[in-house]
């Protein structure tokens, strides 16, 4: 049956306004190629939140292609130091219907661009349900958008075409004590479908040290309340799947690394935890076998290796810039991507065959200090 019909049945459709069309605010006519495997970033600035491409090279190093306005505002929470958000997540890429959704926490708003190459089109600007947006998932034709302040919210909708329409019914308060300080360790960090899109993942960091997962029904509604794993004082902050679709988990206040089952009705089961042994382990990223946890105070990421069982085995630690935060695997497996946020900039590693990281560059991001939000296709 036709998704928006059915869900035009149950009402709450909300259409957007009208398709915006973006030019790049610093492109030369002869950087409007379309490249192949771009990668997104996404600056996050208080001023004037913009997307930059780059364009990715064969040997994996990047050169910028363009910035894009989103027509919204980055946002800082209190306390924030090289990632203003405190999250995972405000960039969102559908390869399937060429989408990008980038998140606005200043504004409250979420910006859709159409992806062509390296070049965006921007079609739609649409409240984000709530305040301070943080981080953003797609599975099928919904996504689901993480409100960090307010206790608390997230939000689905729908995609019709190359746009969003909001479902109200699709809204979940998740009830977050507003009173705990500061803002950057006690608003929740990340939210993530699972591989089948059965289930919905919330990261609660230092405000419960829960992991919230809520039952993803067959239209794409939510259960009424989510099932609540505690973690206790570990702070549990951005998660990824290994690619047996085990849960994987950053715990921030623990500095450590942990791997669940994620069990039919929305409980986990813990399978392994490894202590990285550095300051601020608050970001992941996978690719095939490898685990690469980015550890914001002590400017590195820590590798791990996981054949599928959920077992974790140190791959060793390898440096960045200063202000590790968000990061981004390129399609094929080869390239990691890095976003450091004191200074603005993202390394670029090529992945060997026994999971070590080799740098092979840096650039810039143009406003990307403090920024969160990286995509690699």
């Amino acid at each position: 049956m036709n998704t928006t019909a059915r869900l035009a049945s149950v009402g709450g459709l909300a259409l957007a306004a009208t398709t915006l069309l973006a030019s790049p605010a610093n492109a030369s006519p002869g950087q409007h190629h379309r490249s192949p495997h771009p990668v997104f970033v996404q600056t996050d600035n208080p001023n004037g939140n913009t997307i930059v491409a780059y364009d990715r090279h064969d040997d994996g190093t990047l050169q910028q292609a363009g910035v894009y306005a989103t027509d919204g505002l980055g946002g800082v929470l209190t306390g924030s130091v090289v990632d203003h958000l405190a999250s995972q997540g405000s960039l969102a890429y559908d390869a399937t219907h060429r989408l990008l959704y980038a998140l606005n926490a200043g504004s409250n708003t979420v910006t859709v661009f159409a992806v062509h190459g390296d070049h965006l089109g921007r079609r739609q600007v649409i409240s984000s349900g709530g305040t301070f947006p943080v981080s953003i998932t797609t599975h099928g034709n919904v996504v689901y958008v993480l409100n960090a302040r307010d206790g608390g919210s997230v939000q689905g909708y729908v995609r019709v075409g190359g746009r969003l329409s909001r479902v109200p019914s699709w809204h979940r308060h998740l009830g977050l004590d507003q009173s705990l300080t500061p803002e950057f360790t006690h608003t929740p960090g990340h939210i993530a479908f699972t591989p089948d899109g059965s289930k919905l993942i919330v990261t609660t960091k230092a405000n419960g040290n829960n992991i919230d997962v809520f039952l993803v029904g067959h239209q794409g509604g939510l259960s009424a309340r989510p099932v609540v794993t505690a973690d206790p004082g570990a702070v549990p902050f951005a998660v990824t799947f290994d690619r047996r679709n085990h849960l994987v988990v950053t715990e921030a206040g623990t500095g450590g690394v942990a791997t669940y089952r994620v069990n039919r009705h929305g409980t986990l089961s813990l399978i392994d935890r490894a202590l990285t042994g550095q300051a601020a382990t608050c970001w992941i990223v996978g690719t095939g076998n490898n685990l690469y946890a980015s550890n914001a105070g002590s400017a590195n990421l820590s590798g791990y290796r996981d054949d599928g069982d959920g077992t974790l085995t140190a791959t060793g630690t390898t440096a960045t810039d200063p202000g590790t935060v968000d990061a981004a695997a390129s399609s094929d497996g080869h390239y990691v991507y890095v976003q450091t946020g004191a200074e603005g900039i993202v390394d670029e590693f090529r992945v060997e065959h026994d999971g070590s990281l080799t740098a092979i560059g840096a650039v810039p991001v143009p406003g990307g200090v403090g920024g969160e939000g990286i995509v690699a296709s």
